[in-house]
């Protein structure tokens, strides 16, 4: 029997400023990050993500009229220490390895890592 893996989710906010929500599964919570401009989509466009309060297991399904779900899945945790948490997230597309890398206070950079998994 495998152990099931822990879920993340991306949720696309329209209030009080359109921003997406990053949420991965950790200790039974939702660790969460607000990043304003999206995922990054190439290894040299990093994003800020400013790490928000955790939220319960139920947002992994949550949305409303302001809050949408862009993407949904597992993730698998590759790398870590006290200042940086490399992760790859298998959601509906192609799997994609980042890095959250903590610059201070609430405030990360996500960065899209060049080596990316192969299919």
């Amino acid at each position: 029997m495998t152990a099931r893996q822990p879920a993340f989710v991306l949720h696309d906010h329209q209030k009080p400023r359109p921003h997406y929500d990053l949420r991965l599964e950790e200790d039974g919570v939702l660790k969460s990050w607000a990043v304003p401009r999206g995922l990054p989509t190439e290894p040299d466009a990093n994003r800020l993500a400013v790490a928000v309060t955790d939220h319960a297991m139920e947002h992994l399904s949550y949305h409303d009229d302001e809050k949408s779900i862009a993407d949904t899945g597992w993730w698998e945790q590759n790398d870590r220490n006290d200042h940086r948490l490399v992760f790859t997230l298998h959601g509906a597309g192609p799997a994609r390895r980042y890095a959250l890398i903590h610059t201070g206070g609430p405030n990360w950079l996500l960065h899209l890592t060049k080596d990316q998994p192969t299919a």
